[in-house]
C-alpha cells in the first residue's frame, strides 16, 4: 500500500532553502504550485508551543528540520509524551477534518525550521489538494496505530527497550545520529523517573550503542540499537511500510 514519492529536486521555500518535508516532497507538481505561494518559511526554536491542547489551530506546520513532541498535560502540570512528528509529517492535521481545536499541546523539543500556513488559507485550497488530502489522511492513521503500539509498548517492556526504541523514532525524524535530548527529557517522554532513565541510558552507552553528551544523545551503533528495542520499533515501521508514510 507504500506510495511512491515523486522526487522534486528543485523544491524550495520562499528563501531559496530546499524542501525536505517528506509530505510536501512527494505531492504532485501542480498540487505543490497551488500550496507553494501560501507557505511562510519559519525558524522553531526549542520548546515553541505550535498548537495548544484544546486552543484554536491558527497554522499548520510542515517541518523541514527538527521535532514536535505531542503532550498530554495534566491540571498538574504533570506531561505525557503521545506522539511525534518530524519531516515526515505535518503538525495541525486535524484541520484536514475540519477540526479547529488541538486535541494536544504540540511543542518543538528538537529545534528547527518549516513551512506554515495558516489554518483558514490551508482550509480554502484543500479541496485543490486530493493527493496532499490523501497522504495527510494516511499520516493521521500511521500515528493513531503509533499511539497504540506505543501504549503497549510502556505497559509492557522494560526501560531499556522502550529507550532503544524511542531513540531510533527520534532519528527516523531529525536525520541525524545526534539528538538534542536530556535524560529529564526522556523520562518525562518514557514515563519513568530520571534516575531510572539514566541508568538506562548509561547501560546502552556501556555496551557501545550510544554516547552521553552535555545535554544530548548520540547514537554510535544504530544497528545493534535496533536489536536491543523490542518489536514495537519494527511494528512501528511496518505501519509505516503499509501507509507510505516514510
Amino acid at each position: 500500500m507504500a506510495t511512491e514519492a515523486i522526487p522534486m529536486l528543485n523544491r524550495t521555500d520562499a528563501m531559496g532553502r530546499p524542501t525536505r518535508n517528506r509530505l510536501l516532497s512527494s505531492i504532485p507538481e501542480e498540487e505543490f504550485r497551488i500550496l507553494h505561494p501560501l507557505l511562510e518559511a519559519v525558524t522553531l526554536p526549542r520548546y515553541q508551543i505550535l498548537n495548544e491542547a484544546g486552543g484554536a489551530i491558527e497554522c499548520a506546520y510542515f517541518l523541514n528540520e527538527g521535532m514536535t513532541s505531542l503532550v498530554v498535560v495534566t491540571h498538574d502540570e504533570e506531561s505525557v509524551e503521545v506522539g511525534i512528528v518530524g519531516q515526515e509529517g505535518i503538525v495541525g492535521a486535524s484541520i484536514v477534518a475540519g477540526l479547529k481545536r488541538a486535541a494536544f499541546r504540540a511543542i518543538m523539543q528538537i529545534p528547527g525550521a518549516g513551512l506554515k500556513i495558516s489554518a483558514e488559507k490551508f482550509e480554502e485550497i484543500l479541496p485543490s489538494l486530493p493527493d496532499l488530502r490523501r497522504r495527510i489522511h494516511h499520516f493521521v492513521l500511521w500515528q493513531t496505530l503509533q499511539v497504540g503500539q506505543v501504549a503497549a509498548c510502556n505497559r509492557l517492556h522494560e526501560i531499556d527497550q522502550r529507550l532503544a526504541r524511542w531513540l531510533l523514532m527520534c532519528q527516523d525524524r531529525v536525520d541525524s545520529p545526534t539528538l538534542p535530548l536530556t535524560h529529564e527529557f526522556l523520562a518525562q517522554m518514557l514515563g519513568a523517573g530520571r534516575p531510572t532513565v539514566s541508568l538506562a541510558c548509561g547501560r546502552l552507552e556501556n555496551a557501545g550503542l550510544i554516547e552521553n553528551r552535555r545535554a544530548a544523545l548520540r547514537i554510535l551503533d544504530r544497528e545493534q540499537l535496533e536489536a536491543v528495542a523490542c518489536e514495537c520499533y519494527a511494528m512501528i515501521r511496518t505501519f509505516s511500510d503499509w501507509l507510505g508514510c516514510e
